[in-house]
């Protein structure tokens, strides 16, 4: 028989085809066992890794937790996504004897609270006020660094202000501005004055754990100056402020001259 005739099944050699017979390949052997010293630094690294990750997660809970558990953060989160302090409502043309005609208002009444300047911003968003267009105002004041920031806001847009409320129909009715209010009613340009509604200023006191009150009550004195220079307010408004901690309520008259209502007095 010819040898390229022989059946190879079972034989341990094959016929190349481009030359003589050649061993097939051996199977590969299996792998070297890994030593007892790899295996163990195999399972240590998933628990340092474990290990690492539970400390970064801790050490983050800790300052959220502290954070967090301070009352003014606690009132910061529920203002900004819960339970606004404040509350508004668009009125899309006002004819009040001069005062915004035809231009549209956004009414805001209630307390100012840790998070009310964020609040403002998103409503003033919201209406789409451009300059010229007002804010009416109903407060009886409350966190003062954010009064000054909706002042800031306010005067930053070319925005009015007044003093009032807007029932179910849009008419306009009196009302009153007081304390931390005042400073947010400044950042108008102008500032309307409503016959009946009032303005209350009174001496700010900023409680400060640790601190000297006198020294804390003087630097608020001086930041509210500030601040009231800057809107084109009197400084007589901050001497009213400084005689009292009860509210004082400032007549038509007296508001006028310390610039604080810059345009006259208009009747609901």
């Amino acid at each position: 028989m010819p040898v390229d005739g022989r059946q190879d099944d079972g034989s341990h050699f094959r016929k190349s085809p481009t030359g003589p017979w050649v061993a097939p390949p051996r199977a590969p052997t299996s792998p070297p066992s890994a030593s007892p010293h790899d295996v163990a630094s195999r399972r240590r690294r998933p628990v340092w890794s474990v290990v690492v990750f539970i400390l970064l997660i801790s050490s983050l809970g800790i300052r959220a937790y502290r954070d967090l558990s301070r009352p003014e953060a606690w009132a910061y989160w529920k203002e900004s996504y819960f339970a606004p302090t404040m509350t508004s409502s668009s009125i899309a043309k006002t004819d009040l004897h001069g005062f915004a005609r035809g231009r549209p208002v956004l009414a805001i009444r209630g307390t100012i609270g840790a998070a009310t300047a964020g609040w403002l911003r998103e409503r003033l968003d919201e209406a789409h006020l451009v300059a010229g267009d007002a804010v009416l105002l109903s407060s009886p004041g409350g966190n003062l660094d954010q009064a000054i920031i909706m002042g800031e806001i306010i005067r930053s847009r070319g925005l009015a202000t007044a003093v009032g409320v807007a029932d179910s129909s849009g008419q306009i009715r009196r009302s009153y501005c007081a304390s931390a209010c005042v400073l947010v009613y400044a950042g108008g340009k102008p500032r309307y004055g409503i016959d009946g509604s009032v303005l209350g200023v009174h001496r700010f006191v900023a409680p400060a754990p640790g601190r000297d009150p006198v020294a804390e009550t003087q630097r608020t004195a001086g930041t509210v100056l500030s601040f009231m220079t800057k809107m084109g307010v009197s400084s007589s408004v901050v001497e009213a402020m400084s005689e009292t901690r009860d509210v004082r309520w400032l007549g038509p008259k007296e508001a006028s001259a310390m610039n604080l209502v810059t345009d006259p007095v208009v009747r609901p």
